[in-house]
């Protein structure tokens, strides 16, 4: 009886020592409700891939619809590691501006998807947190470009239209920046499914770090520059990943996406990135996808 009891306390003192190593997983809350995109499509799979990596807990604000009151709109952001935007629409209230803004500068994780980087263009504290953005009537007044030159980032103050693509195309990402968690351990280039490719995105660009570019060929309607689509931004205490892949829930099925996704979901919300690069992750000449 004395030796079931003993061993018994062992058992669930095992077990309590294996609970108190499991890390809970990080909040996460998905902004969504308005978007020239298809949010209602891509958010569920944005939700998904966090979920199913173990590492989040998701939530999802959907604002009002579009020319709707938007003023009860106030999700709390405090309560999260990591907020993922997926919304561009009506501007929000004041007090929920300043809720987010707050939220960054005291350390808060932003991840910036796609068509997110279109949002709120007379906002000026957003397009700091974001660094680069376009459309919304964007121009040379909202900052300047980033253009490789000798193989650095340099400011490009030339008017000009903010924010564009041509066709959908399948496009190779270079890795501009292999030291960072993100970035670290990916292959120097590697391939992503036909997308949209952004180009023109112009802002502050304040304390900005390019992780990797794309180029966009003029016969294929972009400007012959290499695009900044994964880079991170320093705002207060807060960071920032924006990832400009991922048009619709057919393109979140690249490894290239879901890849580096996770990987800045994970840096945004806790300034490292402790996953393995995955084994189907695409090398330079062939995009690899998930079904």
């Amino acid at each position: 009886m004395l030796v079931r009891s003993w061993l018994t306390a062992l058992l669930f003192g095992l077990l309590a020592v294996s609970v108190s190593w499991a890390d809970p997983p990080l909040k996460a809350l998905i902004v969504d409700g308005q978007n020239a995109h298809n949010w209602k499509e891509t958010s569920p799979v944005l939700k998904t891939l966090l979920e199913d990596s173990g590492m989040f807990q998701v939530d999802v604000a959907t604002s009002p619809p579009k020319g709707q009151d938007m003023s009860g709109f106030q999700p709390d952001f405090s309560k999260y590691a990591l907020v993922v935007l997926n919304y561009q629409g009506d501007e929000w209230a004041a007090d929920t501006k300043q809720a987010f803004v707050d939220y960054v500068k005291n350390g808060g994780g932003v991840l910036v998807y796609h068509f997110a980087c279109a949002a709120f263009p007379k906002w000026p504290e957003y397009n700091e947190i974001i660094g680069l953005g376009g459309w919304g009537g964007r121009n040379e007044t909202a900052g300047p470009y980033l253009r490789l030159r000798d193989g650095q980032f340099v400011r490009d103050e030339t008017p000009g239209r903010g924010g564009g693509h041509g066709p959908m195309q399948p496009f190779q990402l270079i890795v501009r920046e292999p030291n960072h968690p993100i970035t670290q351990g990916l292959p120097p280039t590697f391939m992503h499914v036909d997308d949209e490719l952004y180009g023109w995105l112009r802002g502050p660009a304040k304390n900005l770090t390019v992780l990797a570019t794309a180029f966009a060929p003029k016969e294929l309607g972009g400007a012959g520059e290499h695009e900044p689509v994964l880079f991170t931004v320093e705002y207060g205490k807060g960071r920032v990943f924006q990832n400009a892949l991922g048009h619709t829930a057919k393109e979140l099925k690249s490894v290239a996406f879901i890849a580096t996704f996770l990987r800045g979901a994970e840096w945004a919300a806790t300034g490292k990135v402790t996953q393995s690069v995955p084994d189907d992750f695409p090398g330079p000449d062939k995009a690899s996808i998930r079904e």
